[in-house]
């Protein structure tokens, strides 16, 4: 009976050891297969700008990888919202995904009443990249550094504007977390769009900009504008000369542009985990990471545990930015 026990005991083991071995082996395979048609991949702003050209490299690569076409699809509106609502209600199988950036995923929801959760409708795949702003003036204004920029806002409160590419955006939330960081006041003028925004401070209409280093960096090097440093947590890569905001008298300030993928709710975690690897596998190619390091990006890669506990943490930051600064949705 002892042998009999000893043997069950043993079979047992062995049994439950191939199942846990199955199971894990499943888990990492794509099952269903994946993809099995084309894949649809939101970039919630219309072509041209950083996200768009940053989708499109990807789009190609894994065309290439995975044997089916990654259709670029631009469904600009509502800062991104648009976009972000069309994958949160797509079939949860991985072949709907979108590119998150900063206002459809931890802005907006802090400004109006959005038709899905950023947390609990979508499922993080990866951030790929940030890129930073920078904080650049009218050459008309007396203020070479960030210490001169806010003794001269706080010696004649409100008579100096900033501009923004619009209400809720990345350049409107750095001036706002700049103004409650410093104690400074002036007066906000949202554009619809960067390169409005960018053409009037040219034209010295405003005086004072948060704009994306890659964008805003070609009128600094041609002299129409000033720059007194970078919004990022350390220096950026494609301008190290440049101090942080932080660095020049506002410690603690970060406020930086990031672009990741995201997915429906309840896909697959082995899909989720494919569509992962195979992203991050594709932004360490020689050429992507040439490219997009010429473009200003800071390359991410990181895990789903990260990239989600990422948001939750934007989602909070923001949220009391817009709430101490009384921001109200257009």
């Amino acid at each position: 009976m002892i042998r009999v026990n000893t043997l069950c005991c043993a079979f047992a083991s062995v049994l439950l050891t191939h199942l846990c071995t199955s199971a894990l082996a499943q888990d990492a395979r794509s099952y269903p297969p994946f993809p099995v048609k084309p894949v649809r991949f939101l970039i919630p702003v219309p072509p041209g700008g950083g996200a768009d050209m940053l989708g499109r490299t990807l789009g190609q690569k894994l065309t290439d990888k995975w044997g089916q076409t990654v259709v670029i699809d631009n469904r600009s509106g509502a800062s991104g919202t648009v976009a972000v609502d069309t994958t949160a209600k797509a079939a949860p199988d991985g072949h709907t995904i979108v590119m998150g950036l900063i206002a459809s995923i931890t802005i907006a929801v802090s400004l109006r009443k959005l038709p899905y959760d950023p947390v609990t409708d979508l499922a993080p795949v990866t951030m790929l990249a940030v890129a930073q702003n920078i904080l650049v003036v009218h050459p008309s204004l007396q203020a070479t550094s960030v210490k001169e920029l806010i003794a001269l806002l706080k010696a004649k409160p409100a008579q100096f504007s900033y501009a923004s590419a619009g209400n809720g955006t990345s350049p409107h939330l750095s001036a706002e977390l700049f103004k409650l960081m410093t104690g400074v006041s002036m007066t906000h003028v949202p554009y619809k769009g960067a390169g409005p925004a960018l053409i009037d401070l040219v034209g010295g209409q405003v005086g004072i900009y948060f704009g994306s280093l890659p964008a805003t960096m070609p009128s600094v090097r041609s002299g129409k504008l000033r720059v007194l440093a970078a919004t990022g947590s350390k220096r950026s890569a494609l301008a190290p000369e440049l101090l942080t905001v932080a660095e020049a008298g506002v410690p603690g300030f970060e406020s930086m542009q990031w672009y990741g993928v995201l997915a429906p709710a309840k896909t697959p975690v082995a899909i989720l985990e494919k569509i992962r690897t195979d992203m991050v596998t594709t932004l360490q190619l020689p050429d992507v990471k040439e490219r997009l390091l010429s473009q200003g990006f800071e390359i991410v890669g990181n895990s789903r545990e990260e990239f989600g506990g990422y948001i939750k943490s934007e989602i909070a930051k923001w949220a009391k930015v817009i709430k101490e600064a009384n921001i109200r949705a257009d």
